[in-house]
């Protein structure tokens, strides 16, 4: 199978190697049906053609703000084009997850969404001083529905809680402190050298060994099994899709207009009605 032809991703062969970079960097790189698509396909090919290892990085000043919004608004609520289209993220996300070679996320600016879903599934992931990371999805009206069951195995699920729950933006040093990343640069030379140490290692490996031990890793992690897993995120797409034509929409069009959304509330005077219960 020769290399396939991609718009939304650009593809450096380096075999035994290789290069993905998310590459929509006008948009920070926000993952639309089409670079969904691409990025499945590409990772069929890289298993056919027995690469050992894989780096996923984004163009731009971002690797990936998280989910095309666009895509959300022009389904227009029509909940059946609704649940494939987030489905479709979730065999995407399945298949860089199961990928038998390694996967290394080089991460920087806005890691959101689906991008922190990949960097979730990543076997080291590294990323420069600045990276911020979030799941915004409640605040946009949506749920993080093929995501969450791996950002729970990240980082178990008290820490998930809080950042799905809350939309809590973290730095790239809290990201290291509760385990989404690994490694945290402080310049790209660094995160540069990281990287080339870590496919030097992975080179160093037997591949059928690498590849085998990566599968039972996911079996000791997986003891429910992957049919449970695709219940469960064959589930949160049709969630997804009732989110995304309720709530979803209007929260799809307050941020195409830059306009809070109608369940935002501020919080007045928090600080004074505090003070007073302790008084």
């Amino acid at each position: 199978m020769n290399q396939p032809a991609f718009t939304c991703i650009t593809v450096e062969d380096h075999h035994p190697w290789c290069a993905i970079k998310l590459n929509r960097p006008d948009v920070a790189n926000a993952m639309s049906l089409k670079m969904v698509e691409e990025l499945t396909t590409c990772f069929e090919w890289l298993v056919e053609r027995s690469f050992r290892c894989l780096i996923l990085e984004g163009a731009g000043k971002n690797f990936c703000a998280g989910a095309d919004i666009n895509d959300v608004k022009n389904a227009k609520g029509d909940n059946h084009y609704l649940q494939q289209l987030n489905r479709a993220f979730g065999h995407m996300i399945q298949a860089a997850d199961r990928l038998p070679m390694p996967l290394i996320c080089c991460l920087h600016g806005a890691v959101m969404g689906g991008g922190f879903g990949l960097a979730c599934v990543s076997d080291l992931a590294i990323a420069m001083h600045g990276t911020r990371f979030a799941l915004p999805e409640t605040s946009l009206g949506l749920i993080p529905a093929q995501i969450a069951p791996f950002v729970v195995k990240r980082i178990g699920l008290t820490q998930a809680r809080r950042l799905a729950l809350f939309g809590e933006r973290i730095n790239a040093e809290e990201a290291l402190d509760i385990g989404i990343i690994h490694h945290l640069s402080h310049s790209l030379d660094d995160q540069v050298a990281q990287v080339e140490k870590a496919v030097n290692a992975v080179l160093k490996c037997a591949p059928q060994a690498t590849a085998a031990t990566k599968q039972l890793l996911h079996e000791v992690q997986d003891s429910s099994g992957l049919d449970a897993l695709n219940q469960i995120l064959d589930k949160a797409a049709i969630d997804f899709a009732d989110a995304a034509s309720g709530e979803g929409r209007e929260g799809a069009a307050a941020f195409m207009e830059k306009r809070a959304a109608p369940w935002v509330q501020p919080v007045e005077n928090f600080k004074q009605i505090i003070k007073e219960r302790h008084h």
